[in-house]
C-alpha cells in the first residue's frame, strides 16, 4: 500500500465490463512526507474521492479483490481516503 493525491479523471470511451460503475482518476503517488514520487499513474476509484484528496492505494492482484469479479484487470485501487497522515521524528 502507499499514498497518493488525486490530480485528475480519465475518460474513456469503453472499458472492461468488471470495471463499469468505477471511475478511473488520475492519481500522483507520494512519499512518507507527502512530496510527490514518480510519474502520476492511473487508478480505480473504489471510495468515491476527488481532486486534491490524499487516497491510500493497494496493488497488485489485491487492487480487484474487493471487486464484484476478483479476476477483473486491474493492478492499482483506491481503497481508503486519508484524514490524516503523521511521521514522528
Amino acid at each position: 500500500m502507499f499514498l497518493g493525491r488525486v490530480i485528475g479523471n480519465v475518460v474513456v470511451t469503453a472499458k472492461d465490463p468488471g470495471l463499469h460503475g468505477f471511475p478511473l482518476l488520475l492519481l500522483q503517488p507520494l512519499d512518507h512526507l507527502g512530496k510527490p514520487r514518480g510519474a502520476p499513474i492511473i487508478v480505480l476509484d473504489r471510495v468515491g474521492v476527488g481532486p486534491g484528496e490524499t487516497v491510500l492505494l493497494e496493488t497488485s492482484r489485491e487492487a480487484s479483490f474487493k471487486l464484484r469479479n476478483p479476476l477483473v484487470p486491474t493492478d492499482c485501487s483506491i481503497v481508503a481516503r486519508v484524514d490524516v497522515s503523521t511521521v514522528e521524528a
